[in-house]
């Protein structure tokens, strides 16, 4: 590096004085016949980093620039050199796939994005090539969303495949994508997807005003940017739905809503957002109604048992003896009678270890995941009830509750029921049945005090709407769904005007013959 600095400046003293210009500020105009002064710029911009090559040129009267951690070698060669080795162009400035500008802080922009730029002294252009090297894994089916039916494809770190595969599942004019730019440091490029004609412009500016305000450092993915624009922070419950699967965004995206994407994550966020949304999958739809809703209906089950099975034994073993059938009353005294501590000890200490189990499962490979999976699922439960520190009925009932609470399709609202186990249990144990109603009727006025974008979190239900009910606990037949969900806000709320036309045209055939039959005459 110094004896680049060398070559271009010589044994003068630096220009510095000259304030680096933040990326937000006025533009700083390339300076006429001076090129040292220009990369001295552009060196001073980027503290002099190791990883950002210049290639000398022309005896020093141009340079091509660029970091070698994000460019591509042969990519240099083929779009630079390759067209001035070849003789199609007298420079390297007239090769017409490049961009121009005159604006230094545009070319720092560029040289972060992978791109290579080139400068000659004497000249006001910098000329701009795409020279990006990619690093792209193939698009697979997300591990946490998999299903039986339908696309086995899933969203990748590249932002732009990710639209890629969204377009090609809606080919449409009115597929509307925004490019924002978050995070002061990291520059990360967000995008914004929604239907022009179907989705309310009013939730697309409140969702863009809320993300204009986000003034930090960092943007690391759409975690970040949901915890800036979501509703309440505080709450326990996701109010943005997460998904890495395509045909789950291009569905919700045909109801009216919104999509964020950020580049480097698989993950979209999906606004507005109701409990339900989190208990439908792709399945339900790919699948015949009936057995889609049956399946639903499960999963909502599911929540009630991740929730309250562990408080409800607790009350009823502490305080509750009486709703015990008399068949079972000898065989769960005598279980519990063997345990030296109460049962509300005995539930939070199986939950906590099981709570350890998943997380050594998630975090360690995956082979040596699925080793401590069956040890801590048979080995450590096993011993833990010979050893006398807890009963069978206690580790029945906790691994329900874990099984309860992987039903949930969405890995975010799974979390949460976890999370809201601890609280009930304290409750249970200490007021019993009571403590339960209380926790209950507080989880459930929340939701209905939650909103998602102004919409109530607990929609269709509260505030209550029969005409969306058919896709909430039940899944009706796909004819039926003429209209688009009303927590959706759809400026549009007619899906299709007609279904089964070809049932229709039948029947007027059938009429039509039979009016035709009784106009002849009898035969004799």
């Amino acid at each position: 590096m110094g004896f680049l600095k060398r070559l271009f400046f010589g044994d003068h003293t630096k220009i510095s004085d000259r304030k680096i210009a933040d990326q937000a500020d006025e533009p700083v105009q390339l300076s006429t016949m001076k090129l040292a002064e220009n990369v001295e710029y552009i060196l001073n911009a980027f503290h002099e980093t190791n990883d950002l090559k210049i290639r000398v040129m022309h005896k020093g009267n141009a340079a091509l620039m660029y970091f070698e951690s994000m460019s591509e070698q042969e990519k240099i060669h083929e779009k630079i050199f390759e067209p001035v080795q070849l003789g199609n162009v007298d420079s390297i400035a007239e090769i017409p796939d490049c961009k121009h500008t005159n604006n230094l802080e545009e070319a720092i922009v560029t040289l972060l994005r992978g791109h290579a730029i080139y400068l000659e002294d004497g000249s006001r252009r910098i000329s701009m090539f795409n020279v990006t090297s990619s690093f792209n894994r193939s698009p697979e089916e997300p591990a946490n969303e998999k299903v039986v039916r339908g696309s086995h494809d899933g969203f990748v770190e590249n932002m732009m495949i990710n639209i890629n595969l969204v377009r090609k599942r809606i080919e449409h004019r009115d597929l509307t994508v925004k490019y924002y730019k978050l995070g002061k440091k990291t520059n990360t490029n967000v995008g914004l997807l929604y239907m022009d004609g179907i989705t309310d412009p009013t939730l697309v500016e409140e969702i863009e005003k809320r993300m204009k305000t986000i003034h930090t450092d960092m943007v690391h993915s759409p975690g970040y940017v949901e915890e800036f624009i979501e509703d309440q922070t505080v709450s326990p419950f996701p109010q943005m739905l997460n998904t890495e699967r395509p045909d789950r965004v291009v569905a919700n995206l045909m109801e009216g809503r919104v999509v964020i994407m950020a580049e480097g994550s698989p993950t979209a966020l999906i606004a507005p957002s109701t409990f339900f949304m989190f208990y439908q999958s792709p399945d339900d739809y790919n699948m015949r109604w009936f057995t889609g809703t049956f399946i639903r209906l499960i999963r909502l089950f599911s929540f009630v048992i991740a929730v309250t099975l562990p408080a409800f034994y607790i009350a009823v073993v502490s305080f509750h003896f009486e709703v015990i059938p008399d068949e079972l009353i000898v065989p769960v005294k005598s279980s519990i009678n063997e345990i030296a501590y109460p049962p509300i000890m005995e539930a939070l200490v199986m939950v906590i270890i099981i709570e350890l189990i998943r997380e050594a499962g998630i975090r360690l490979p995956q082979p040596i995941g699925q080793t401590i999976g069956i040890v801590g699922g048979l080995v450590i439960g096993d011993a833990v009830v010979r050893a006398g520190l807890v009963s069978n009925l206690m580790v029945i009932v906790v691994a329900l509750t874990a099984i309860a609470s992987f039903v949930v399709p969405s890995n975010e609202l799974s979390t949460t029921l976890r999370l809201l186990t601890f609280p009930l249990i304290l409750l249970a144990g200490t007021l019993g049945f009571i403590g339960i109603v209380f926790g209950m009727l507080f989880i459930l006025v929340h939701l209905t005090r939650l909103h998602s974008f102004g919409v109530p979190y607990f929609a269709p239900l509260a505030p209550l709407s029969l005409v969306d009910l058919k896709d909430t606990f039940v899944r009706v037949p796909l004819p039926m769904m003429k209209r688009r969900p009303k927590d959706a806000h759809s400026i549009d709320p007619v899906a299709f005007k007609s279904s089964r036309e070809w049932k229709q045209i039948e029947h007027e055939k059938e009429e039509q013959a039979k009016a035709n039959d009784t106009s002849k005459p009898g035969e004799s």
